[in-house]
């Protein structure tokens, strides 16, 4: 009978630091990897003298382990996830348990979830955040899949994870099949947006307000200080003051400016498609880093094209603080959006999430972590239907006192020729979600006139759908009424 409470695969950043945050909480784990010099590395140092064992083979890895065995993959996502399964079939029984933590798919999971489940293996589809520190000194985990696994890794996974001021951990059971993922794919979604905006606000400090990297990770400092106190905000005034050693100018000024990302945006953006949920800001981040990854035909371009050249003339701490509100009414709107996004899927998908118990999952450990998910989490917590963040009241507030200087700051920087997509988009989000009416009866129109696809009347119920003969030279009959 083995003596390791679970089994980490998979010995990278990630798989390293989280099975020492186990052994650091009085777990025994066994470490493992497919190249197994990597385990004998890490056993005879960055592990040596602490409750890590190693294995060499995934005979030995399934012999030390208590039963229910309990292994997690933290390996590339993808065929390498199924593969590594497949692998651990033949060694295992029935009511041991396999966890995903990388960033699968989630209907990857629900597949999994349903494939193993028919062999008697009970499947979890967990998402980890918090990048290597994180998973060092307490993630973010967001665990879902087959629920009878839950209790058996319940002690292990609270145990290591992030905990908020009161103790309570930053890791709860999310729900079946691949709601875990999903959250954590959301979770992603909202990162895009929040690194896009506060790379915008830093573009307008310094494109606008002609301020010096040192100035603004002051300014980022205060920002800090209060309602947009964050870990994103937080290492962004950090990387302002780094210096290059090769050059000894600024780091950021000599790191090139094309993003690259591994697809959890494009996911989020994709099932937002998929659900009709209006999550612009967020694709619109993934757009940006589509954008900036054209950097040849960006240098071509900037040479046959200029911008506006005007010079700010105003107070420039006023406008230091109307940055500020845009960007914090511009974050409000992105996770508005993250959150209709969960409630439209889940809906779908027939999964109960528990919207403030996700926002305190997020609270710590994660990378979007940040003092106002404590008022998303008050907010569901007064109401757990709320369609909408936008439309509770300290949400709702905040906008309303902020969209002034909000919309001046965008305007200002789309009249001095700085990018700003996320902001505006933002903005648009929220002008459309305020409008009682909107230009979709044009579009209706249109559709009706060339494709006899109906509409509805606004002095008619709901439900009733209408056919003009727009020239008179059309029929009555019309197109079947049906949306994606």
């Amino acid at each position: 009978m083995g003596q390791s409470d679970i089994a980490v695969m998979g010995l990278a950043v990630m798989g390293e630091n989280l099975i020492l945050n186990m052994a650091s909480k009085g777990f025994t784990v066994t470490a493992y990897n497919r190249s197994t010099d990597k385990v004998k590395a890490f056993v005879e140092g960055r592990a040596k003298g602490q409750s890590i064992v190693g294995a060499y083979s995934l005979q030995e890895l399934v012999d030390s382990l208590k039963r229910p065995r309990k292994i997690m993959l933290m390996i590339k996502a993808g065929s390498a996830v199924d593969a590594s399964i497949e692998s651990l079939l033949p060694y295992l029984e029935a009511g041991d348990i396999i966890i995903d933590g990388g960033n699968s798919h989630p209907a990857d999971s629900d597949r999994r979830t349903a494939y193993l489940k028919e062999k008697g293996i009970l499947f979890i589809g967990t998402g980890v955040s918090g990048g290597e520190e994180g998973a060092l000194k307490g993630p973010s985990i967001m665990p879902g899949g087959n629920s009878e696994a839950w209790e058996h890794v319940r002690p292990i996974f609270q145990g290591i994870a992030a905990k908020v001021a009161d103790g309570t951990p930053c890791c709860d059971w999310v729900g079946e099949n691949g709601a875990g993922h999903f959250v954590k794919m959301v979770h992603n979604g909202i990162e895009y947006g929040d690194m896009q905006m506060i790379a915008e606000a830093y573009s307008i400090l310094r494109g606008v307000a002609g301020l010096s990297n040192a100035e603004i990770a002051q300014i980022f400092s205060e920002w800090n200080t209060g309602e947009l106190d964050s870990f994103l905000i937080e290492i962004t005034a950090d990387i302002l003051t780094k210096k290059d050693e090769e050059t000894g100018k600024d780091l950021v000024d000599v790191i090139l400016d094309s993003a690259g990302q591994k697809g959890t945006g494009k996911w989020t953006s994709v099932y937002a498609l998929d659900v009709g949920s209006p999550s612009s800001t967020i694709a619109e981040a993934v757009f940006a880093r589509c954008i900036s990854a054209l950097k040849n035909e960006r240098v071509q371009a900037s040479k046959l094209f200029t911008g506006p050249q005007a010079a700010f003339q105003g107070d420039k701490q006023e406008f230091i603080e109307k940055v500020r509100k845009a960007l914090f009414a511009s974050k409000i709107c992105s996770y508005a959006q993250g959150y209709q996004l969960m409630r439209l899927t889940a809906k779908e998908q027939g999964w109960t999430l528990n919207y403030g118990s996700i926002a305190l999952m997020w609270r710590g450990g994660c990378i979007i972590r940040a003092q106002f998910l404590g008022d998303i989490k008050n907010a569901f917590d007064k109401n757990p239907e709320l369609a909408n963040l936008l439309l509770d009241e300290y949400f709702a507030n905040i906008i309303q006192e902020y969209q002034q200087p909000w919309r001046e700051v965008v305007a200002q920087a789309i009249l001095s020729g700085v990018w700003v997509p996320a902001f505006s988009s933002a903005i648009s989000y929220f002008d459309g979600y305020r409008s009682e009416i909107v230009s979709a009866n044009i579009i209706q129109a249109q559709r009706d006139y060339f494709g006899a696809h109906t509409y509805e009347r606004l002095d008619k119920p709901r439900g009733e759908f209408f056919h003009t003969n727009w020239t008179g030279r059309g029929g009555t009959t019309a197109s079947s009424t049906y949306n994606v």
